[in-house]
């Protein structure tokens, strides 16, 4: 099963991986286990911890090489059966180094089975000058399974001290139905030299940018509302922070965004002038979705 779930991607198999990490998590005994797992390269998983009573095991992603060079290639891909869930992270943060003539791509494929629940909440990336890196993300949930994300991106250190000096990040993700309905394609793509991200339109004078993209029957236009509030809050405690949300709808609703739509989840995009800023609003909108389906609380961003 988790095989199948790496060719959804699509991708090439004669392709030599620099890491590859393939995970198949169940719901049995009245805890979420990891049933299968295969790892290739650089790619490693910590030790499954369990950081509550719900039996929700917290997966660590490590790469023991301490940071990504020009040409590496990674590939990511997470199964969660029926009934089943789990929180996938990592170790520390996604470092790009310089990447002369070939990019970084890491791929990630995530499937949510019936009533399953995956969050997948990594550490920053960190994109050095000169880096250039693709992230193709594919995520395929059933109709009554959740799934979350968060992606940050940050401004890594330059000879000059300027930051944005990388030379492109590009992170593309595809919320998608079992049987290809398309809900969500989130394509954002930095190119500092030739978009002038500091300005107006991108960052405008910012230095962090997140998203949250979550899926759940239960997330409709209340807590939608609800989530608005909490950025608009925040907003006014936190110098230079600005967010925003926008509903999901299911692909055969009417048009996106419309209150007469079911809403099949949301998107937040936050700009702020720090990673804890930026971290920190994402947790509590995750807190929020947390709370709405179960009894989980605030996820600790401290490394355990």
């Amino acid at each position: 099963m988790v095989i199948d779930v790496v060719t959804r991607t699509g991708a090439a198999h004669d392709v030599e991986l620099t890491g590859g990490l393939l995970l198949q998590v169940e719901h049995r005994g009245g805890r979420h286990v990891v049933t299968g797992q295969r790892h290739q390269g650089a790619l490693r998983l910590l030790r499954p911890l369990y950081l509550d009573s719900s039996g929700q095991p917290c997966l660590t992603v490590v790469n023991p090489g301490g940071g990504y060079v020009g040409g590496d290639r990674y590939r990511l891909a997470v199964a969660v059966g029926s009934e089943a869930s789990a929180l996938v992270t990592t170790q520390s943060a996604t470092k790009v180094y310089r990447t002369p003539g070939r990019a970084v791509v890491q791929e990630q494929t995530f499937t949510v089975g019936a009533g399953g629940t995956l969050e997948v909440i990594p550490d920053p990336l960190i994109a050095y000058q000169d880096a250039d890196y693709l992230q193709r993300t594919e995520v395929v949930v059933s109709p009554d399974a959740r799934a979350v994300l968060t992606d940050v991106v940050t401004p890594g250190w330059a000879p000059d001290g300027s930051l944005h000096r990388w030379s492109s990040v590009l992170l593309r993700t595809t919320l998608a139905r079992p049987h290809g309905g398309l809900i969500s394609l989130d394509t954002l793509h930095l190119v500092p030299d030739d978009d002038a991200v500091a300005d107006h339109g991108f960052l405008p004078g910012r230095t962090h940018l997140g998203t949250l993209l979550a899926v759940a029957p239960e997330i409709d236009w209340a807590v939608i509302e609800v989530v608005h509030d909490l950025l608009t809050k925040r907003e006014a405690e936190v110098t230079g922070l600005r967010a925003g949300v926008t509903g999901l709808a299911e692909p055969a609703g009417v048009a996106q965004g419309t209150r007469g739509s079911a809403a099949a989840g949301l998107a937040v995009r936050v700009l702020g002038p720090g990673t804890s800023a930026v971290e920190d609003l994402l947790l509590d909108v995750h807190a929020a979705l947390r709370r709405r389906w179960g009894n989980q609380g605030r996820l600790n961003a401290r490394k355990y």
